[in-house]
């Protein structure tokens, strides 16, 4: 049964002589040596652990389909995170099987043979005139170092564990199983502890996030004229993103002015006023699909005045203490608890808050001014192995190898009133990522300054 085209409204009639004449007289350029990708041979030891955490079992791990963003225009595609992470592949449609054996065969869909049928000229969706090639059966199974079978050839075959609400198609056609939701959860625990591979892509990640806040920096004298000057920097960091990676590795928060007070501020339609602070909150995410997630809050005017400093320091104290907690065998709720600890002291020393610190940590009233934890593991996704257990997760302890943020903040709203009014609308976030090591952690984003003086002194250069 030949499958429909996504063709769009408004494309034009094919007569059979246009047809007869679009399938011959074109030169053999496909079939040209392609190599393995770098990933293969740690996407081949990650699918050699699931299968050995299911033995017997067959697991389907869908990559997704493509998302209308409007009408006939489709979202740019992104695998599903656990797909990417035991392929390395990068098309949507695909799916990915491990038998019981242990084997795996990747089903994808290949580009269509020009001698046959319409797709290639006439399919907006997967035909390669419109979308670009993708690869035949013989690339893929060399790029991914994976057996690889047509997609018309995956059936259901008994009980399977499936990755479900990733592909709907799928979802349809395997039964649904009991353990479908321990198959999502392990796989996201299975990307708790990251590989050599995995931490040179996020420390790429982070440096070309690096080189992206520096661009904004020096870009600030044009956006501070700019009637959407959030949006300008927005850009601009955007820019670097797509330059070094595949994209932002989520909607960059750009907030000026009490805007910063929003936690995840991402309209990034305001004015820049030069007596502001600035909240960036970006990362770039890699060709391989690995994010950093830095923020910083700087002066517009490139010096920080004695109110925001105030309340900088007390931010960056908190941070410090946070990451001085960071080793294996610490809990992962240590840095948080760390970081609040020294934001209660603040918060008494500057008289808003009249109780002891282990008061304001049991009753939770300090939350009124930093609300959100202060942290979160990071990788594939922005917030990586969120469908891990709790145990072992959040309740869990830190091990060589997990990569996280530490980000306290503090977020005083511009209407509080029990605020003094020179604090109110001040937001701050200082966000860092970081490995855990043998015997501590190591600051993955240390080329971008956190003390004060030295943001002014880094600030000073760039402008």
């Amino acid at each position: 049964m030949t499958e429909p085209l996504n063709t769009g409204s408004h494309d034009l009639p094919v007569t059979d002589e246009l047809a007869a004449f679009m399938r011959t007289g074109w030169a053999e350029t496909h079939g040209a040596e392609v190599s393995a990708r770098p990933i293969a041979p740690w996407a081949a030891k990650r699918r050699a652990a699931l299968a050995q955490r299911f033995p017997g079992e067959r697991l389907v791990i869908p990559a997704g389909t493509l998302k209308v963003r409007s009408n006939d225009s489709d979202y740019r595609f992104r695998p599903h995170s656990a797909y990417s992470y035991l392929t390395g592949a990068s098309e949507s449609d695909d799916v990915l099987v491990i038998e019981p054996s242990g084997e795996a065969v990747l089903y994808v869909r290949p580009r269509a043979p020009r001698a046959e049928g319409q797709e290639f000229y006439r399919d907006r969706r997967y035909g390669e005139f419109w979308a670009g090639p993708r690869p035949d059966l013989a690339e893929a199974a060399e790029l991914y170092q994976i057996e690889c079978a047509h997609i018309r050839e995956l059936v259901a075959k008994g009980p399977a564990r499936v990755l479900r609400g990733v592909d709907a198609s799928v979802d349809a056609q395997m039964p649904r199983g009991e353990g479908d939701a321990e198959l999502e959860s392990f796989l996201s625990e299975m990307r708790l502890v990251k590989d050599e591979w995995e931490k040179g892509e996020l420390q790429s990640a982070v440096d070309a996030t690096a080189l992206g806040f520096e661009d904004v920096v020096r870009a600030l004298p044009r956006a501070l004229g700019h009637p959407r000057g959030e949006r300008y920097l927005e850009g601009v960091f955007g820019l670097r993103s797509r330059l070094e990676g595949n994209a932002t590795g989520y909607d960059s928060i750009v907030a000026s002015g009490a805007h910063a007070c929003v936690l995840h501020w991402i309209r990034n339609d305001g004015r820049l006023n030069q007596g502001d602070l600035l909240l960036l909150d970006a990362g770039v995410e890699s060709d391989t699909l690995y994010t950093a997630d830095v923020t910083r809050t700087f002066p517009l005017s490139g010096r920080f005045s004695a109110v925001q400093r105030q309340a900088y320091e007390l931010v960056y104290e908190a941070q410090t203490a946070a990451i001085a907690t960071l080793r294996p065998g610490a809990r992962f709720r240590d840095f948080h608890q760390a970081a609040m600890r020294v934001i209660c002291d603040g918060l008494r020393d500057w008289g808003l808050l009249k109780e002891s610190a282990d008061t304001l940590m049991e009753t939770g009233l300090y939350r009124r001014y930093t609300l959100c934890s202060s942290g979160h593991m990071l990788g594939l996704d922005v917030h990586d192995c969120a469908k891990s257990r709790a145990e072992v997760y959040l309740d869990g302890v830190l091990e060589e190898g997990n990569v996280l943020t530490v980000e306290p903040g503090l977020y005083l709203q511009p209407d509080d009133l029990t605020l003094p009014p020179e604090l109110r609308g001040i937001g701050i976030r200082i966000e860092d990522d970081l490995v855990i090591t043998a015997d501590g952690a190591t600051l993955m984003s240390a080329a971008l300054p956190r003390h004060p003086d030295e943001i002014e002194s880094w600030m000073g250069a760039l402008l």
